[in-house]
């Protein structure tokens, strides 16, 4: 992922949010050498706010053998994108008819390492975070527990995931090389189109540091 120096986050704490507030992304392992292609899986996960992430899948799922085949992989997560039209984007000095549109996203690519979890009460523990992070409050759903039959019979059919991050990539496209008079006109354009992202990259575009005066 190219990432200009006005893209970059301007802090750890830029992506560890990302991660905290978007907690649904791909798993992409490579596998072996052997492996033609990498294997994607769109998947729901939680962050413990420092470099540890954790997930479950289903054990038929083919995530597993490439896994097995090499622990390595790649947590991407890309949200609050939205398309910035050519006449939104141009320079005040461009003809619109000649303009270049863009896309505005947020991406946050993590390396990480990979233990694959079988242990059922570490599973149940993993299930635990997880009820806990995305259940509504005043949920009746009880933590798993090996004790319990349903549960584990649902733990039997799973595997789970810790991802230790080794190394982030992550770039937040929001107008860092305009103006700020041209990155306030943007936010308002995205204010009266208010479509479904919108909101959110205005967000990110206003409140980061513009890097043009």
């Amino acid at each position: 992922m190219l990432v200009h120096p006005w893209d970059a986050p301007e802090h750890d704490d830029e992506w560890r949010g990302l991660l905290n507030e978007c907690d649904f992304g791909q798993l992409i392992a490579p596998g072996g050498p052997d492996r033609g292609l990498p294997v994607v899986i769109p998947t729901p996960f939680t962050f413990d706010g420092e470099h540890t992430v954790e997930l479950h899948l289903a054990k038929p799922n083919p995530i597993w053998r490439a896994l097995a085949e090499r622990p390595r992989a790649l947590l991407s997560v890309v949200t609050d994108y939205v398309y910035v039209p050519a006449a939104v984007n141009a320079e005040a000095d461009v003809d619109p008819a000649l303009a270049v549109p863009t896309s505005y996203y947020a991406a946050v690519q993590a390396e990480v390492d990979v233990d694959i979890i079988d242990d059922p009460v570490d599973k149940a523990a993993i299930l635990a975070r997880a009820l806990s992070h995305f259940e509504p409050a005043g949920s009746m759903r009880a933590t798993p527990s090996v004790e319990v039959a349903s549960d584990r019979m649902l733990l039997e059919g799973i595997r789970g995931a810790r991802l230790t991050i080794t190394n982030v990539t992550a770039k937040f496209k929001y107008g860092g090389n305009k103006t700020v008079q041209h990155r306030t006109e943007i936010a308002a354009a995205l204010l009266v189109r208010n479509g479904p992202m919108d909101a959110a990259a205005r967000g990110r575009l206003l409140n980061r540091r513009p890097r043009i005066t």
